[in-house]
């Protein structure tokens, strides 16, 4: 995307955008630090971790920040992206964005595992949860016991 481009489709979606200039000066490193709000606008539009958006200070180490937090920031972005590829799927692309929405999707992501490693707790929370579930999926859940 060319940079008015990018100006013009940030309005469309959020509303509101930050000029071509300032979008040109950032590109082409005239402008080294970024607002915390033009940070903030500019990764919900490319819907990356704010903190993907700058260089690391001068002196900052990797190791003093949580692994867990390295890896939830990781999972964000690929949630991200993930709901961004699935437009054909509008209720796949909500649940990816509501994960990468949580405070730790990590822990989010490791808890749908648990579920689906225990045997027929995912058929009971479908059903409770969303009842008819898999009455109406083209594909009814692996031993199904139901009468």
């Amino acid at each position: 995307m060319t940079q008015s481009e990018v100006v013009s489709a940030m309005k469309d979606e959020l509303g509101r955008s930050l000029s071509q200039a300032y979008l040109s000066q950032i590109e082409n490193g005239a402008r080294p630090h970024m607002t915390n709000t033009s940070r903030e606008l500019l990764a919900k539009f490319f819907r990356v971790y704010p903190g993907f958006l700058v260089d690391d200070p001068a002196g900052y180490s990797r190791e003093l920040q949580s692994e867990l937090r390295v890896a939830d920031a990781t999972v964000d972005s690929w949630l991200y992206v993930g709901a961004d590829q699935f437009t054909s799927d509008p209720e796949l692309g909500a649940a990816l964005l509501k994960i990468a929405e949580e405070s730790d999707s990590r822990a989010g992501l490791l808890l749908l595992a648990e579920i689906l490693r225990t045997p027929g707790l995912a058929e009971r929370l479908s059903e409770v949860l969303r009842p008819g579930t898999f009455q109406d999926a083209k594909h009814p859940p692996p031993n199904s016991s139901r009468n």
